[in-house]
């Protein structure tokens, strides 16, 4: 209770004004002389004008209100609780209220007794007439105000009354123009179809009550003179509500304003079937019988009921629902888009809009979901897994405060408005009706403000999560009829999709979907959408079994079903993955975790060199023992392999991308490895040679280096050899432990002397042996050295030694470029496998990876020392250097890269494929069909022609560039 001795403690702005008001000379509640209130009762009655919204407003119309009904109203609210708060909260919110009930000075009355057992409507008042419909409406009105502003009704009820209000008046209105025309009346029946907010259960307190009529003619009678009859009684319906109360519109009408204001049951279904839009299937949703002939009302739209639920299968459907919404949008004067509380981003269309949108394409196959009224249905989303829980709540949350606001705005005057004020004092009034009041922290406006900005930005999150959701467009697609199928109708359908045992597939849906779970609710709306995911694979068994073993490591885990039907592109990028890629499976089995990546475009990303080295080093460094620190970095590398793999899968990476970022994530390995085993004081480098020192790793690579060390000073070279071995060892022995991951093999067979030779050597012995035994293969395996780890400046004195090497003074002699000739030869007719194709084995074939890259290499070798360009590990730069410096021509050049890009792409989509290494494509089969999928779709014979094309030009340049 505010403080006594003086008005101003209780509310008041104008303390002249409301002493004269709350005065002896006015409603005797103020002792001026003791500065006071006049009595106890006097106090409570100032205390409830201290809560109105504009106590000033209140007291002002009390008074008013107690001059013309006299002292019993004033006695009422001095001694009734529940008069009191009612007549009070009215009076301080609605000037307009306040008038009317000034004009009528008996309507308080309305206000007295018990009102929540009152019957809704007019059943208790003769409304035979206009003017008594009038007063009947205006009176409960007051009365649904009342029960709103004190708390008596929460805002859900408020709509419902407010809607069932609106029934009774059509009904009365339409009984009335009958009445007046009873010949018409006796021509025709007639129903009242409620759309938009009246349809839907949830009118607010000014708004026009959207209809449509349906009429059909009583026997004998003729049709066009039926629907003359019923045209001029819903024309004088709408006469009678636009007097008494409300606009009635009629423009969701077939063909709107344009069309006829009254059609029979068929005349509706021809229009509908062929000439409706998506926005006029959408506003059916709303549709509910309301006054006139229920039951030809509920015919009308039990008759519809089949086109609405198929109107989301039509190709634009989803976009054209978004579309609409951006219009509104657009559609909002600059100046008040940011205070549109119904329209503007963030209020309530965007919430009407995300529901609707869902309750078109779910409600095909779940019933639970046909409801005209917005809160029922996002309910039903709710507890059918279709929202999230969470963010169904805060939709729930932030709908029934929009409502709220909106119904305090229209009160104040009682015209339609969704606008928040920006005059600050309009502002403070409107937070005060909202029974926002000031705190030590801040005032009235500011929660009020704060609370508006909090449900605004949650609705516009997930307005956008809901409405762009792209697996709902996936889902739109699929026709009704397979989202409802009996197991017969299932397992034909799965046979038609292509499955090769519709029964186990039948299995796994019916162990994935069976129950009444959150989960197996969530499964079946996913399912269709997958299935014709899993359908477009070669072998859409695999897809459905790689997914039910995820979702069993998964299913109980809450974000894991949610993720898949709300993170953006999840679900069908995931089908996509498991239908095409055992590879991807693998590693996703092992770590489900990883699945997290799909939900985001940046996660798909590669991560840096840099970024790699300091992860992978700081997942060791979290564990003591060699094995367990080992451990963690192979699950980092699991976990960097599924990312790339992914993002090549999915179209976001080219193939050099692939190889630079399965490189780094090597380098990194081999990095954090070695900072576990390395032993302290001993200088030891790894140097990258092949795919690994170009940077153009494939995903069944193994890791080719050569290990060279330095002495430490005061030890002898045998110990330090011995030293630098055990590394070497234990850190190729860590990498090969079984695990589950993809191996990575650390193959140092490039080394001088081969596999005969020492696995480890120091630099001088390098430089020893490269001086008197070097090889002409040895200086071509030379040109892919690049320090991957351990000392710096130790790599990089190596590979100055290797430049001596590998960009001979002079180029090569005549004698080892008939070597280098002869030893392509041999490549050439016995390193191809027993029994493989050499036109498509994309390793030693012909224009495969090798053809490519030796002609490179022998252009390197010959012009390297004269051409600094061409001293670059990476084939295809080196391609351009030769292409620039006039030592290849353009054409073979392309035909070279296309070749080798074509192979390099070939390979390692084989290998994510099949889920193992191979080389060799296939003229036929799934594999060979998954990999034309991956790469655009295109028919497998067709890309298999395309690839053998590419390889023989490329294979020509390799002949004329060797021969020449």
């Amino acid at each position: 209770m505010p403080p006594a001795g003086h008005l101003a403690r209780f509310g008041f702005t104008d303390d002249t004004r409301s002493s004269a008001l709350a005065g002896p000379d006015g409603l005797r509640l103020w002792d001026p002389e003791a500065r006071r209130p006049a009595d106890d009762d006097a106090a409570t009655l100032l205390e409830t004008l201290y809560f109105a919204a504009d106590p000033d407003l209140a007291l002002f119309q009390l008074h008013r209100l107690v001059e013309v009904a006299g002292d019993e109203v004033r006695a009422a609210v001095l001694t009734d609780r529940l008069v009191r708060r009612r007549l009070i909260g009215v009076l301080g919110v609605s000037a307009t209220l306040g008038d009317l009930l000034v004009a009528n000075p008996a309507d308080w009355k309305e206000l007295q007794g018990e009102q929540n057992k009152r019957p809704a409507g007019y059943s208790t008042r003769d409304v035979t007439t206009v003017p008594l419909l009038r007063d009947g409406y205006r009176r409960e009105l007051l009365r649904i105000v009342a029960a709103d502003l004190t708390g008596a009704a929460d805002v859900d009820v408020t709509m419902r009354r407010l809607t069932e209000l609106a029934d009774a008046t059509l009904d009365a209105a339409l009984a009335i123009a009958s009445a007046e025309h009873p010949l018409l009346a006796g021509s025709c029946t007639l129903a009242v179809v409620a759309m938009g907010k009246c349809g839907g259960l949830e009118l607010n307190y000014v708004s026009d009550v959207d209809v449509v009529y349906v009429a059909e003619p009583l026997d004998g009678i003729d049709v066009e003179v039926a629907m003359r009859s019923g045209s001029t009684l819903a024309a004088r319906l709408m006469e009678i509500c636009g007097f008494v109360a409300w606009p009635v519109d009629a423009a969701l009408r077939p063909e709107g304003s344009r069309g006829a204001l009254v059609r029979t049951v068929a005349s509706h279904l021809a229009y509908y079937r062929k000439w409706a839009k998506t926005w006029e299937f959408q506003a059916l949703l709303k549709a509910r019988p309301a006054a006139g002939d229920l039951a030809l009302g509920a015919r009308w739209l039990q008759e519809l009921q089949p086109l609405i639920w198929s109107a989301a299968e039509r190709p634009e459907a989803v976009d054209e629902v978004r579309a609409m919404r951006r219009r509104i949008i657009e559609q909002i004067p600059r100046t008040e888009v940011d205070r549109e509380i119904k329209r503007g981003p963030g209020g309530l269309r965007d919430i009407e809009f995300a529901v609707q949108l869902l309750q078109l394409v779910h409600g095909r196959a779940d019933e639970s979901l046909r409801t005209p009224t917005t809160i029922a249905g996002l309910r039903g989303l709710i507890e059918g897994g279709y929202v999230g829980l969470a963010d169904g709540e805060a939709l729930l949350r932030a709908y029934r405060f929009l409502r709220t606001v909106e119904h305090r705005l229209q009160l104040q005057r009682l015209r339609r408005t969704h606008t928040v004020p920006d005059d600050p004092a309009a502002l403070r009034w409107l937070a005060h009706a909202l029974n926002y009041r000031p705190n030590a922290a801040r005032d009235a406006v500011e929660s009020f403000r704060a609370d508006w900005v909090r449900h605004a930005q949650e609705v516009r999150r997930l307005h956008a999560k809901l409405l762009y959701r792209p697996l709902l467009e996936a889902v739109a697609r699929v026709p009704s009829e397979q989202l409802r199928l009996t197991a017969t109708a299932a397992k034909a359908r799965l046979e038609l999709l292509g499955f090769a045992d519709p029964a186990g597939a039948l299995r796994h849906i019916e162990a994935l979907t069976g129950g009444v779970s959150r989960t197996a609710a969530i499964q079946r709306q996913l399912l269709p959408v997958l299935l014709s995911e899993f359908a477009d694979a070669p072998e859409p068994d695999r897809g459905l079994l790689a997914y039910r073993q995820v979702s069993d490591k998964l299913g109980n885990t809450p974000w894991y079903l949610r993720l898949l039907r709300d993170e953006g592109p999840v679900a069908l990028r995931l089908a996509r993955l498991l239908a095409l890629s055992r590879y991807v499976t693998e590693l996703l089995v092992h770590d489900p975790e990883a699945l997290r990546l799909l939900a985001d475009d940046a996660e798909l990303v590669p991560r840096t060199a840099t970024q790699l080295a300091a992860q992978f080093a700081a997942a060791a460094a979290r564990h003591d023992d060699p094995e367990t620190a080992i451990n963690a970095v192979r699950a980092s590398r699991r976990r960097e392999l599924f990312r790339i793999a992914c993002a090549d899968l999915l179209g976001f990476l080219d193939v050099s991308a692939v190889g630079v970022a399965l490189s780094a994530v090597i380098d990194a390995t081999l990095r954090a490895t070695l900072g576990v085993t390395a032993a302290p004081g001993l200088d030891l480098a790894i140097v990258g040679m092949g795919r690994l020192g170009g940077e153009e790793t494939s995903y069944p690579s193994d890791a080719d280096v050569l290990f060279v060390y330095e002495p430490p000073p005061g030890m002898a070279d045998d110990a330090a050899s011995g030293l630098a071995l055990t590394v070497a060892e234990d850190l190729r022995r860590l990498l090969a432990r079984p695990a589950p991951d993809p191996p990575l093999g650390v193959d140092a067979a490039l080394r001088p002397e081969g596999r005969q030779g020492p696995l480890v050597r120091s630099l001088g012995a390098y430089q020893q042996y490269y001086a008197r035994w070097s090889k002409v293969w040895e200086a071509q395996a030379l040109l892919r050295a690049r320090h991957v780890a351990g000392s710096s400046s130790l790599g990089e004195r190596f590979l100055a030694l290797a430049d001596t090497m590998r960009y001979p003074e002079g180029g090569l002699t005549r004698d080892q470029i008939h070597e280098i000739r002869r030893l392509k030869a041999r490549v050439d007719s016995e390193r191809l496998p027993r029994g493989a194709d050499p036109a498509t084995h994309t390793k030693l074939g012909r224009g495969g990876l090798a053809d490519v890259e030796w002609t490179v290499q022998l252009l390197q070798l010959l012009h390297g020392r004269t051409v600094p360009a061409l001293r670059t590990t990476r084939t295809l730069e080196a391609l351009s250097a030769a292409t620039a410096a006039g030592l290849l021509d353009p054409a073979d050049e392309a035909g070279l890269r296309a070749a080798w890009e074509q192979a390099s792409r070939v390979r390692n989509l084989l290998t994510l494929v099949r889920g193992r290494a191979t080389d060799q494509l296939p003229r036929q089969g799934p594999d060979l069909a998954a990999v034309a999928r991956i790469l655009g779709g295109v028919e497998p014979q067709e890309f298999l022609d395309e690839y053998l094309r590419v390889a023989r030009r490329a294979r020509q340049a390799v002949e004329r560039i060797f021969s020449s």
